[in-house]
């Protein structure tokens, strides 16, 4: 058989192959078991199985050459897998409404097992469209600053909520400068409203010494009486805001009360697009690296100790 000494080799032609059934099958004619002549003759029995099982379906014991069929991909759709895909939108298109159910479904019911993407891709090529298919939109475009904002510290702020593992159901917000990155304050609270916002922006101004701006009576009447609108070029230079508020909208910074407290203390509100942090990247980047180089923020179970160890990394942060 062209065999040496040995465990028989990975690799073997077919006549090796025949010759090595015909020496088991004489063993299991003497009396020997499948097992036992396999171990003498130092092949896997499983080998020999699967030869065995490839003779008697009419198979060539002869090696194929490797990789897919010529003009074949190695991964390609098979085209009964495509069909079966057209088949399960069909059937279920409406029920499921959306490609990456369908995909789970195909799996769940053993006709086809294609990844969602596959699925959309052979979809999109039969022009199958599922309702549940989002409909491609044209982005939204950030709305500018106003004119009068320039990029000096102690002018724009950024606020934002964050939470912390170790106490769940209170959060901190901070306040930043976006030009010197000067953390302003921090309040935490069991609660994530309005009060906490104007707390935190009461404490930032006190940080930056823009108290004064808590003491203007005449803009509050104003607000009283419902005079005091949205910022014009008409109005004088006291008249204009004097800081700018960057946020997302979340209910807490799109509530009246907080747009109350934001005119009387002449700060201007500038909202970023919906699900669009990057146009709050300041607040966003301030939080990752915070909980990533103090992960011990995390663990702490006691809102007290939480709240002295966040004054603490604020003072070293600031220095």
């Amino acid at each position: 058989m062209g065999l040496s000494a040995g465990p028989v080799p990975a690799r073997v032609d077919a006549p090796a192959k025949q010759g090595l059934l015909d020496l088991v099958d004489h063993a299991v004619a003497e009396g020997f078991s499948v097992r036992w002549a396999c171990r003498q003759l130092g092949i896997d029995h499983t080998r020999v199985a699967g030869w065995r099982s490839t003779v008697r379906a009419g198979g060539t014991l002869e090696d194929q050459p490797p990789g897919p069929p010529p003009g074949e991909a190695l991964h390609a759709l098979l085209d009964w897998e495509r069909a079966a895909i057209v088949t399960l939108a069909n059937q279920w298109g409406q029920v499921d409404l959306s490609h990456r159910k369908l995909a789970h479904r195909g799996s769940r019911l053993g006709v086809v097992y294609a990844s969602e993407s596959t699925v959309l891709r052979v979809l999109t090529a039969e022009g199958l469209h599922l309702p549940g298919v989002p409909v491609v939109r044209e982005p939204r475009r950030r709305t500018p600053w106003p004119d009068w904002v320039e990029l000096v510290p102690g002018q724009i702020w950024i606020y934002d909520f964050t939470h912390f593992r170790g106490v769940p159901g209170w959060c901190a917000i901070a306040v930043l400068d976006v030009v010197s990155r000067y953390w302003l304050s921090t309040v935490l609270a069991p609660e994530e409203t309005w009060v906490q916002v104007q707390n935190a922006f009461i404490a930032a101004l006190e940080t930056d010494q823009k108290a004064w701006l808590l003491d203007d009576a005449t803009l509050a009447s104003r607000l009283a009486s419902g005079t005091l609108g949205e910022p014009t070029g008409d109005q004088t230079p006291d008249e204009l805001p004097v800081l700018l508020a960057v946020s997302d909208n979340g209910p807490q910074m799109r509530s009246s009360r907080t747009a109350e407290f934001m005119t009387i203390t002449r700060i201007a509100q500038h909202f970023g697009r919906p699900g669009t942090p990057n146009d709050q990247a300041w607040i966003e980047s301030f939080f990752g690296h915070l909980k990533a180089e103090h992960p011990y923020l995390d663990t702490i179970t006691d809102p007290a100790v939480l709240r002295r160890e966040l004054d603490i990394r604020k003072d070293h942060y600031n220095t």
